[in-house]
């Protein structure tokens, strides 16, 4: 692999595997979206071929001068959707398709929160992919489609094998919300499709946690319904918006619960509020320890990233925190965020 973003630390190898996901240089009109069926029972292994045949001119290969990913078409005037992390920083992106012609892209859009991204093409005629509306169910079979290390048009099976998820060790401001799947995942597969045995796009691929952190087959995608979301957003607009509570929080450790002094085993601790957001206006300050939004307890930042995430800007929850051991309820008044 000539080129893959990596890390030392097993952590910042988790976290920068979205990064390697689209970073390895070895050549991986808006559609209406579709409703996703129920795994069909009369689906069977020998129908495989003819599935991916279909699907694969739909998934094209994003080239950037720092590396490689996948992308899926989104309409037949041109318009790709990818993540953000595989064409960030780039001076230069080509979009190869599945019958090899290269086309030059320019971005259209990008929100760097959801990590997606929008590309134009000069090509029409394109197949666009079919877009599932709903979270599909743990157990669902699925196929990714994608670039992984610069083997274009891959496939690979496995089922959805958990959701909400997030990617360990990221942080402050998580992806959450992720799909998790057995479906294996390599760099050059980010931006690509995780299909149904319907061919309905089920999610954008993300991540995978690497085999140096002990994971095996362990890959993410973010959910059809979030990327459809956000391109709708990102193409009327040129922006996206998500619900904003302000607050910029760590999971709380042992480690850090005996440094604060703090009694409790389990919540997020604010590190820092935005000036005049949500949560400063509701009293809410560095130091203290949020155990529950309304009725959902929280055991990491990405619980409450999740929890922030089930609301609407406008909306106004119940905060639950600790300050110097003295338990607390705050009301909040949540805003809209513009990235």
């Amino acid at each position: 692999m000539k080129r893959e973003y990596a890390a030392a630390a097993v952590v910042v190898a988790m976290v920068l595997a979205l990064a390697a996901c689209g970073g390895s240089s070895n050549k991986a009109s808006p559609v209406a979206a579709t409703n996703t069926a129920s795994v069909s029972t009369a689906f069977t292994v020998d129908q495989l071929p003819a599935l991916v045949t279909r699907v694969e001119p739909t998934v094209v290969t994003v080239l950037t001068n720092l590396g490689e990913g996948s992308g899926i078409i989104w309409s037949s005037n041109g318009t790709i959707v990818t993540n953000n992390h595989v064409i960030a920083n780039a001076s230069s992106i080509t979009v190869q398709f599945a019958d090899g012609k290269q086309v030059p892209a320019k971005v259209h859009a990008a929100d760097s929160f959801s990590d997606t991204a929008v590309l134009d093409v000069a090509r029409t005629n394109l197949p666009p992919a079919k877009w599932a509306t709903t979270t599909p169910a743990v157990g669902t079979f699925v196929v990714a489609i994608g670039n992984p290390l610069g083997l274009t048009n891959s496939a690979s099976i496995g089922i959805v094998s958990g959701a909400n998820r997030n990617i360990p060790g990221s942080g402050a401001s998580p992806i959450a919300d992720l799909l998790q799947t057995s479906a294996p995942i390599s760099p050059g597969n980010s931006g690509g499709a995780l299909i149904d045995d319907q061919g309905a796009v089920v999610g954008m691929t993300e991540a995978y946690l690497p085999p140096s952190t002990g994971a095996v087959s362990i890959g993410l995608a973010i959910p059809a319904p979030t990327v459809v979301d956000t391109v709708k957003q990102l193409l009327a607009t040129g922006r996206a918006t998500h619900t904003y509570l302000g607050a910029s929080t760590e999971t709380l450790t042992s480690a850090i619960a005996q440094q604060l002094g703090v009694n409790a085993s389990s919540g997020v601790i604010v590190v820092s509020v935005a000036t005049g957001g949500p949560a400063a206006k509701a009293g809410i300050a560095p130091g203290d320890l949020i155990t529950q939004l309304d009725n959902t307890q929280l055991q990491t930042t990405a619980d409450l990233v999740l929890a922030v995430r089930q609301h609407k800007p406008g909306d106004v929850v119940t905060i639950h925190y600790l300050r110097s051991g003295t338990s607390r309820t705050t009301k909040v008044t949540l805003a809209s965020r513009a990235t």
